[in-house]
């Protein structure tokens, strides 16, 4: 079963510039855990069923619209209604003005009662994007994750074979390094990884012989980056000579990480490889074959192949092992 992530209340406010107007004790003791969110105009109206009191709850227009609408008598039993479920906290849209006993019922069922002047599309549309990301689920693997020419490249292969020599190379060559050591993987959409460092290291890169080092105060703020999607994984090894390495790429592997499956390139290592270059070089080849053209293919036209004996790629995916 997957793992249920939260996040604090008091950090989507502060990171969503979200108006207090109401809580029941300090946002840094709750917790949202669903990153989906919703608009109770049916349990207003009550209709409950298959209402989820988990999701953050949004009140715009229409909200205001329907419950200024009745009764003082009615809108009361709907507010409590709404209320009454308990939902993790409710979000005043447009700047609006709460309406008559709104606070006094959220305050009866101490459910955290915000503001945002935004529009109430504009702001859904944000948080989700943001509960999206911040309750991803997620895995921690070590590696490099460095952005190269706009493509999130995701370094891994053993303890010493070279990957932050490389990701030193690349900052210096004008790509921006994400993480080093320990890589933060997140699945925020069925087709989606982000990957980020952990707060603690993050900019640092362990140089063997050197020590370490702060990569943003070193080569300056664009030399490094918070977050990038991976779009390609690059896995270093020690050259070996019983190996048959690709030479034309008809092959194409992937990794399944997090059931997503991810281009991963092999690149042996030895004296007088420039491995910068190279992945300079597979970053903008992995960008290609993503555009629909294929090097190998149209070599093999070039020589004479007919198409048809060409076919399309193989594909291999290999089980996760990051």
């Amino acid at each position: 079963m997957a793992k249920t992530y939260t996040v604090s209340l008091e950090k989507v406010i502060r990171e969503n510039a979200l108006e207090i107007l109401y809580t029941p004790t300090d946002p840094k003791n709750l917790f949202v855990s669903s990153k989906d969110v919703n608009r109770p105009g049916l349990l207003l109206a009550g209709h409950d069923a298959f209402f989820d009191p988990s999701r953050i709850q949004f009140l715009g227009l229409a909200e205001f619209g329907f419950l200024n609408s009745l009764s003082p008598e009615d809108r009361d039993a709907a507010l409590r209604r709404f209320f009454g479920t308990k939902p993790v906290c409710a979000i005043i849209t447009r700047a609006l003005e709460p309406t008559e006993n709104l606070l006094a019922i959220a305050k009866e069922y101490e459910v955290p009662v915000l503001r945002t002047n935004e529009s109430t599309s504009a702001s859904m549309s944000a948080l989700i994007s943001y509960l999206g990301v911040e309750l991803a689920q997620r895995i921690t693997r070590h590696g490099v994750l460095v952005e190269v020419y706009g493509e999130g490249i995701l370094i891994v292969g053993d303890s010493g074979v070279g990957k932050s020599e490389t990701a030193l190379e690349l900052i210096n060559r004008g790509h921006r390094l994400i993480a080093d050591d320990a890589v933060e993987i997140r699945k925020v959409s069925s087709k989606s990884l982000v990957g980020s460092a952990p707060e603690n290291i993050r900019h640092f890169i362990e140089l063997r012989g050197v020590g370490i080092i702060n990569a943003r105060n070193l080569f300056g703020i664009g030399a490094v980056k918070l977050t990038e999607k991976i779009n390609m994984i690059v896995k270093l090894e020690q050259w070996n000579e019983n190996r048959v390495y690709d030479r034309l790429g008809l092959e194409d592997d992937y990794m399944s990480v997090l059931g997503i499956n991810i281009p991963v390139t092999t690149v042996p290592v030895k004296p007088g490889r420039n491995l910068a270059i190279i992945i300079e070089t597979a970053a903008k080849n992995n960008r290609q074959k993503r555009m629909g053209y294929s090097a190998a293919k149209e070599l093999m036209l070039s020589l004479g192949m007919p198409e048809e004996e060409i076919g399309t790629p193989t594909v291999n995916v290999i089980e996760e092992w990051l």
